[in-house]
């Protein structure tokens, strides 16, 4: 993207791999600030903007919510946070990923009792329903 073209909304979603209405949603949640510089009728949005919505896309990919990405970003601008800050973050987020983990490994147990009981036949299936596998019935 030239430094010299306006970056106007289409050409920002161009640049960021995005749709328009994803950077209106995104201003809208109060993660990207609408621009109030205009080149004509249209908006001219910082060339920072393409970094912050692949910030923002990476984060949504990795889990985090969008409350969670706009208080990193805050947190980011935030000229007095403090590594006390950004690591109580990081460890409440590293909490909910282990209960996370845990609550897969359940899942993943289940659905192989599931699988399980599938395999040694109808009789056996019907004796022990779906709904029995995730109560350690099966």
């Amino acid at each position: 993207m030239s430094m010299t073209q306006p970056l106007t909304i289409g050409k920002l979603a161009d640049a960021s791999n995005v749709n328009v209405e994803t950077i209106r949603f995104y201003e809208r949640k109060g993660l990207l600030k609408r621009p109030t510089t205009k080149a004509g009728a249209f908006r001219v949005y910082p060339n920072q903007y393409i970094s912050k919505i692949s910030f923002i896309k990476k984060a949504q990919e990795l889990g985090f919510t969008l409350a969670e990405i706009k208080d990193l970003l805050l947190l980011d601008q935030n000229t007095s946070a403090t590594c006390a800050h950004v690591s109580k973050k990081a460890n409440k987020k590293l909490l909910e990923v282990k209960e996370k983990i845990e609550s897969l490994k359940k899942m993943k147990k289940s659905l192989e009792k599931i699988i399980h009981a599938c395999d040694a036949g109808p009789d056996i299936k019907a004796c022990c329903r779906v709904s029995d596998c995730f109560d350690s019935k099966c």
